[in-house]
C-alpha cells in the first residue's frame, strides 16, 4: 500500500503541474470573456483598449515565473525598436516564451505576434484570449502584415516537432523550414534568436517512441503529455540580431555560414563570418548558457547561485 501510495503521489506531482498551467491558461480567457462583457468591448483585439487586460494578465504571468521558476531576461536590449522576427527554441511546454511575453509588455509595453501552429486554434474556448495575446497562424501574408505594422513577430522553426522530440541534449528539429528566412527577406527585416535555459529540466516528455513519431506525422496532433514541473532556473537570452541584407538569398540566411572540412572550422565568404546563421545563432545561445547533457539538480541548484544574478 505504501510503494503503491507513493507511486502514484509521484505520478501526479509530474503531471500537477503542467496541468495546472492548463488550468490557468483558461482560467485567463475566462477572465478575458468577463472583462470583455463587463466593458462592452467590441474592439479588435490587438487594439490598444485591451492593454488594460493584457497588464493584469502579464503580471499574473510574471508573478507566477518570478516565483516558480526564478524567471530572469537578458538581451532586450538587442530587440530592434521596429519590426523583426524573433526564432527562439521551443521546449516541451512553452510556458518560458509565455513568461517572455509578460516581461516584455510590463517592461516596454510591446505586444509582440506569436506564430503558433495550427492545432492551437482548434483548441476551445480560447479564441479571445489567442487574439488578445497576438497570437497568429504562420501563414506569410499574415506574418508580413504584422512586420509591416511595426510589430516584433516571434516563431519557433522545430515548433510541435521540436517540443515532442527534442530531448536534454537540446537539439534543433528544424527539417528543412525556411519559411521564416523568406519572411524577413521579402520584409526587409532582421532575425533575432533566443533561447531559454534549462527549459527541458523544467518540463520533458518521455523518450521518443516510433509508434508516437507515426502518430505525430500522420496526425500533426501533441498525443505525448508532458511531465515534470519541477521549479529550476529560467533564463531567456535575446542574441545579437542577424541583420537583414538585400545581397544573399533565402537559403543563405537560413544557413549562413560554410563549413571547411580541411580546417574542422566555419569560414565564410570573406575575411571573416561576419554573422551565424539563424540556426547557428540559437545553437551558439544554447552552448553559451546550457549545461549539455541537461541536468535537473543543476538546474534546481541555479536557483540559489547569486553569482549569475
Amino acid at each position: 500500500v505504501i510503494i503503491a501510495s507513493l507511486t502514484i503521489s509521484a505520478i501526479l506531482v509530474f503531471f500537477i503541474v503542467p496541468l495546472t498551467i492548463v488550468f490557468f491558461i483558461y482560467l485567463t480567457n475566462i477572465s478575458l470573456l468577463i472583462y470583455q462583457r463587463n466593458s462592452e468591448l467590441d474592439a479588435d483585439p490587438l487594439s490598444n483598449v485591451w492593454d488594460r487586460a493584457r497588464k493584469t494578465i502579464a503580471s499574473f504571468w510574471d508573478i507566477y515565473a518570478r516565483i516558480w521558476h526564478g524567471y530572469e531576461l537578458h538581451g532586450v536590449e538587442n530587440l530592434p525598436e521596429g519590426p523583426g522576427i524573433l526564432v527562439y527554441y521551443h521546449g516541451a511546454i512553452p510556458i518560458d516564451y509565455l513568461y517572455f511575453l509578460s516581461r516584455l509588455f510590463l517592461w516596454k509595453k510591446r505586444l509582440c505576434l506569436s506564430v503558433a501552429d495550427h492545432f492551437v486554434f482548434r483548441l476551445p474556448g480560447l479564441k479571445l484570449l489567442l487574439g488578445v495575446t497576438g497570437v497568429i497562424p504562420g501563414r506569410r501574408e499574415e506574418c508580413l502584415v504584422a512586420l509591416k505594422n511595426g510589430y516584433l513577430v516571434s516563431i519557433s522553426p522545430g515548433g510541435v516537432r521540436e517540443a515532442l522530440f527534442s530531448d536534454e541534449s537540446y537539439r534543433l528539429v528544424w527539417g528543412n523550414r525556411k519559411g521564416f528566412a523568406q519572411v524577413a527577406l521579402d520584409a526587409k527585416v532582421p532575425i533575432i534568436p533566443m533561447y531559454t535555459q534549462n527549459v527541458r529540466e523544467g518540463y520533458r516528455m518521455f523518450k521518443e517512441r516510433r509508434f508516437f513519431r507515426q502518430l505525430y506525422e500522420s496526425t500533426r496532433l501533441p498525443f505525448i503529455p508532458p511531465y515534470g514541473g519541477l521549479p529550476v532556473k529560467f533564463r531567456t537570452y535575446i542574441g545579437k540580431p542577424i541583420p537583414y541584407d538585400p545581397n544573399i538569398t533565402t537559403e543563405e540566411l537560413a544557413e549562413k555560414w560554410l563549413y571547411c572540412s580541411s580546417m574542422h572550422k566555419q569560414v565564410c565568404k570573406g575575411k571573416f563570418l561576419f554573422s551565424f546563421q539563424t540556426k547557428a545563432a540559437v545553437q551558439a545561445l544554447i552552448r553559451k548558457h546550457q549545461t549539455l547533457p541537461g541536468n535537473i539538480w543543476k538546474a534546481l541548484l541555479e536557483r540559489f547561485d547569486k553569482r549569475r544574478k
